[in-house]
């Protein structure tokens, strides 16, 4: 073989660079694949905001506080001069102006907004009928998992964890009592399921009000049973207090104002949204319903959703800031 001791020749260098030229470099390696779930597991409370698909995260949501008013439409609420307070809490906030409820009657909707499931439930029937168990899985369960805490507070309850009617109060407006999981431990219903007189002591201190409140009026202060000045005069005394209490003037929560049902051939509602987490002189024409309702509690929480139901409904993350 002839050993080349001078220069490389020109003719050989010229080939050597167009077959370095005509060889691609290998290909490069794949990252390594992620094995973080992000808002999964008892543990992962978040401690930042959710992220807006079309923007920076929005801060993190710390109370949700939800009112059900009860049987009438929107159009019977909206601009009517016996309902002054809720119309100026939905001009100076987040109104979803095309929001609608489930079914009919009134218990299969609650146990919808509380489950994303009406649970084969098609009537008012009595909690402590085998056939009117929802046995299914809650946002009560949810919550209790990230580890936030969560009550219901009835008006007119005369005492903890009653599964019947008394007076005012009715045991069809109350989906917690409805629940196995709540109602099997006498104990933890007790401190869960609470009368309304309770909220005021709560409401003191930003750590005493639960993560997550649910407010049932009595029969008369929900519109049921009563003209509906007399709810919007019950609202106009008891959102000022939410509102003014520590939990939403140091912290950024949430209130939710809404309707069971509407009433005869309507079932849209009124829905609006308030306090420093909602959007402010805003009206949105999305349609929604309670399971977008649901589904925005467990988006801003960062938990799982319920059922297809919540996990198919539209986000109501228009009307937060």
């Amino acid at each position: 073989m002839r050993r080349f001791g001078g220069p490389v020749p020109a003719a050989l260098l010229a080939l050597g660079l167009l077959l370095a030229g005509c060889t691609g470099p290998g290909p490069a390696p794949s990252p390594a694949p992620s094995t973080s779930t992000p808002g999964t597991g008892p543990s992962s409370r978040p401690a930042t905001g959710t992220a807006s698909p079309s923007g920076p995260a929005r801060r993190a949501v710390d109370h949700v506080v939800i009112i059900v008013m009860e049987n009438k439409a929107a159009e019977r609420i909206l601009g009517a001069d016996d309902a002054p307070y809720l119309n100026s809490l939905a001009k100076d906030y987040a109104l979803a102006a095309n929001y609608h409820a489930i079914t009919r009657p009134s218990l299969p909707n609650y146990i919808a907004l509380t489950s994303g499931t009406t649970a084969g439930i098609t009537s008012n029937c009595d909690p402590e009928a085998n056939s009117c168990q929802a046995d299914v899985r809650t946002i009560a369960d949810e919550i209790s998992g990230s580890g936030r805490d969560w009550r219901m507070y009835a008006e007119g309850m005369p005492e903890p964890c009653l599964a019947g009617d008394s007076g005012r109060y009715a045991v069809k407006h109350n989906p917690f009592m409805y629940y196995p999981s709540v109602t099997d431990d006498r104990d933890f219903c007790s401190n869960h399921v609470v009368p309304l007189a309770r909220l005021d002591e709560d409401l003191k201190t930003a750590q005493g009000l639960p993560d997550y409140v649910f407010i049932t009026p009595d029969m008369c202060s929900d519109t049921h049973d009563c003209p509906v000045r007399t709810g919007d005069d019950w609202l106009s005394r008891q959102v000022p207090k939410i509102l003014a209490s520590p939990a939403f003037t140091t912290q950024n929560s949430l209130l939710a104002v809404t309707y069971d049902e509407g009433s005869g051939a309507s079932n849209q509602v009124v829905t609006v949204l308030a306090g420093p987490a909602a959007r402010k002189g805003f009206t949105s024409d999305t349609r929604y319903t309670h399971y977008s309702l649901l589904r925005t509690i467990e988006d801003v929480w960062g938990l799982d959703p319920l059922t297809d139901n919540d996990r198919n409904a539209a986000s109501m993350a228009e009307l937060l800031k």
